[in-house]
């Protein structure tokens, strides 16, 4: 059985920053160029954790469409990538400043182009849908049909919730009743909070455990909180040195589906030290993978 990741690709080109940024002059940066997308980054780390995965989504008639391709299927990711014509890939900009937080200039580009016949759910054992799938009006019929297509099939569903802004722009309400069917939730405490109303990280877990079977809060530097149920646990980050925080959410993501799936009954305290071990290794380097 395969897991089927839903989302963007894109190519990610990442500026880490020396010192803050001068506007109307120059700041020296290291800039640097790879794969990236939030479902992509997902569905490589899952495969490079021993998952099989396979990657649903678009990229555009170009160069970098070929290569991303190619580097997925390098990954063990098995992609079913439609090309569209006459449209770029998606590309990201992640401006990283000194202390490795990041700013994020999206051009989703062949990502917006994502249709219901591409969801491919054959098969599935596990759907990974990424937020911003649904947040755009335009590729929302697929995210919808995905998750659709995967309670159809019994399988488990875990869904990113992506971005505040995006989030409140397209409505919580809305969001919550369109996500019903998700068995793991991945907010980060910001957009727990969002979706809750309720300003503790932790009552917001319990709030949205009692919407999905499992709730999974990123708290960045403070770890990660586990809610299933009456069980609420809380895990600290491992130490690391702090490089770039760009798909740190997406490892953590990957780290503990990896383990939740391969054990469906592991306890908390193992799934959250999981995520968190894969996102530390992330963020002592540059990129997103």
């Amino acid at each position: 059985m395969t897991v089927v990741v839903v989302g963007d690709v894109a190519t990610d080109v990442v500026a880490v920053l020396d010192g803050a940024p001068a506007p109307g002059s120059d700041r020296p940066a290291t800039i640097s160029t790879r794969g990236g997308g939030a479902g992509a980054n997902v569905a490589v780390h899952l495969a490079r954790l021993g998952t099989e995965v396979r990657m649903v989504g678009c990229v555009g008639n170009d160069p970098a469409g070929v290569g991303l391709v190619a580097e997925l299927a390098a990954a063990g990711v098995r992609p079913a990538l439609r090309t569209v014509p006459g449209t770029s890939t998606g590309t990201i900009v992640s401006l990283v400043e000194p202390d490795g937080q990041r700013s994020m200039l999206a051009d989703r580009g062949a990502n917006l182009a994502l249709e219901p016949g591409d969801v491919a759910l054959a098969h599935v054992r596990h759907l990974h849908l990424s937020g911003y799938t649904l947040l755009d009006p335009r590729p929302r019929a697929a995210g919808l049909a995905a998750l659709a297509a995967a309670a159809a099939a019994g399988a488990t569903i875990s869904l990113d919730p992506a971005s505040t802004a995006p989030l409140t722009a397209y409505g919580v309400d809305r969001w919550l009743a369109d996500t019903a069917a998700a068995t793991v939730v991945l907010p980060n405490a910001a957009e727990a909070r969002l979706l809750t109303g309720c300003a503790d990280p932790a009552d917001a877990a319990r709030a949205l455990a009692g919407r999905h079977r499992v709730a999974a809060v990123k708290l960045g530097a403070d770890g990660a909180l586990w809610a299933s149920g009456d069980v609420l646990v809380h895990r600290p980050a491992l130490p690391t040195t702090v490089v770039d925080t760009t798909g740190a959410g997406d490892a953590f993501a990957a780290g503990l589906l990896a383990a939740w799936l391969a054990e469906p009954g592991i306890p908390p305290e193992w799934a959250l030290d999981a995520g968190l071990a894969h996102a530390a290794l992330v963020v002592a380097r540059v990129g997103a993978r």
